[in-house]
């Protein structure tokens, strides 16, 4: 089985994502909130946690049993909302402070119960201490692994959320329904369906707006997009795409030696092959630097993140040294840290590298990573857990999100539950960037470019500061950023699924 670490989630969302007649919401799908969510009415006696059963002892027992479930047995709601009242008592990071007002009784869904079961607390800056509480339906989180998503086989970026409101394009998949029909980064969203994006505000408009956004099911719909002023309509198939983890590979020559480049988009189960390959044709090309994008890389499974540090920094620095320590509540055993793998551990997936292969390894002292407010979790262990071990981790672009947390997924009924189960440290001890990791130049993205293309903002930024040591150009755009500068962040929301920012570890 796998743990997760949570990465970026503004606030629990419903799935689908739903507009609201004045706001485009940030991100699409995962959260326990929305239409599932029952009013709350306030118990006559409060919940005791020491009478709850324990969790085992109820799960699987289901108001409406899966038809062709072999999990599945039959059960009541009560059962599924004492399943959830007790796996938070048992597991969640921060159990003594959830809320016991609540009576199980008050809620006609298992996930309306699950959206009050977190910490009130909040922050030294006044965010709440709990953005990270979402669920997601199992079929569909089990199928994403493998990098099937439905839809056009695009990632839109939100970068206005009111009318006049403002999406553009950030990744096509190669491919896809997207790319076929000519789309690319860069092209800013202008109707759907024949209604206006940009200004739309009333109810009817926004819920069409919705079903082509968000398609819960294959069909067509007509999206028009403007790039360099002219329009175009785009009639597009929303199907299963096969994602990429791994796009853009380049070697770049410069005066001072190669650099390889990649844009590395999440860790999931295709993840490990795709990366495994392109550090050995990197080693095999001899560079001597490593530009890895992530600046839209939500997370994924910590031990592809661990498998990539150890790619990057061989085994000279990192050999009987701790990736990343998790650290669980009081009722959980401590578990052994993650090591930085030196072997594959053997993903299953479409053309799966087998487990125990030996890992190609470019020993570098130092690593750039293109970052933003998107690059979450998994991505930022990979950060933390170099810098563990004294390497060199240069961040160019914007803060990334902040997400030092985890946890073990858990299915129940055909739901699958994420909440906070564990922080993770370095082999420094060092785990606290809730507020991000700041850039070593803060630097905005580039949608004039395409991702790889040495004249991209973020790509160019980082090739100038390797060979200058600085971060401002002659245009002036990029800053230098001092460790006591607080940079605004540079990211824009994307509009994905909220189980693309985890990251997951075995046990």
């Amino acid at each position: 089985m796998r743990s997760l670490r949570f990465s970026s989630l503004p606030v629990p969302l419903a799935r689908p994502v739903v507009l609201s007649i004045a706001l485009l919401l940030s991100a699409c799908g995962g959260g326990g909130g929305g239409s599932d969510t029952a009013a709350v009415v306030p118990p006559v006696t409060p919940t005791d946690p020491a009478a709850l059963v324990a969790a085992s002892t109820v799960a699987n027992r289901c108001e409406a049993p899966r038809s062709g479930s072999s999990i599945d047995k039959p059960g009541t709601l009560l059962d599924e909302l004492t399943w959830v009242r007790s796996w938070i008592d048992e597991t969640y990071l921060w159990y003594r402070e959830v809320p016991t007002s609540y009576q199980p009784q008050s809620f006609t869904t298992p996930i309306a119960y699950f959206d009050v079961l977190k910490t009130t607390a909040t922050t030294a800056s006044g965010k709440p201490k709990d953005q990270f509480h979402f669920t997601y339906p199992t079929a569909e989180w089990e199928n994403a692994q493998n990098g099937i998503e439905l839809g056009y086989g695009m990632l839109l970026a939100q970068t206005r959320n009111t009318p006049p409101r403002k999406a553009v394009i950030s990744i096509v998949e190669p491919g896809s329904p997207a790319a076929l029909a000519g789309l690319q980064r860069g092209d800013l969203l202008q109707s759907i369906d024949g209604v206006d994006f940009v200004n739309a505000a009333d109810a009817a408009s926004v819920k069409i707006i919705n079903a082509g956004l968000f398609p819960e099911a294959q069909g067509t719909h007509v999206l028009s997009f403007s790039r360099d002023g002219t329009v175009r309509n785009a009639t597009l198939q929303a199907v299963e795409v096969s994602t990429s983890a791994v796009q853009n590979e380049r070697i770049i020559d410069t005066p001072t030696g190669k650099v390889g480049y990649l844009t590395f988009n999440t860790h999931n189960n295709v993840a490990e092959r795709q990366l495994v390959e392109s550090m050995r044709r990197f080693q095999a090309a001899g560079i001597s630097d490593l530009v890895l994008d992530v600046r839209y890389n939500g997370g994924g499974y910590l031990d592809v993140a661990s498998e990539l540090a150890y790619m990057i920094a061989g085994p000279q620095v990192t050999t009987g040294k701790t990736f990343e320590q998790v650290l669980f509540n009081d009722k959980t055993r401590p578990k052994a840290p993650v090591p930085f793998h030196a072997q594959s551990q053997g993903f299953p997936g479409p053309n799966p590298l087998p487990q125990g292969t030996p890992l190609p390894s470019l020993g570098l002292t130092r690593v750039t990573l293109l970052t933003t407010g998107n690059t979450c979790s998994a991505s930022e262990a990979i950060i933390n857990g170099l810098r563990g071990v004294n390497v060199q981790v240069n961040l160019i672009g914007g803060t990334t999100c902040g997400k030092p947390y985890g946890f073990y997924p858990a299915p129940n009924c055909g739901t699958t539950y994420f909440a906070v189960q564990f922080q993770g440290v370095n082999a420094k001890g060092f785990g606290d960037f809730a507020d991000g990791m700041a850039p070593t130049c803060d630097v905005t993205d580039d949608y004039q470019h395409q991702l790889g293309d040495a004249a991209e903002g973020m790509l160019a930024a980082a090739l100038r500061y390797r060979s200058s040591g600085s971060c401002t150009p002659a245009t002036g755009a990029t800053r230098l950023l001092s460790s006591m500068q607080s940079p605004a962040d540079t990211a824009t929301r994307l509009l994905r699924p909220a189980y693309k920012e985890i990251a997951v570890i075995r046990r």
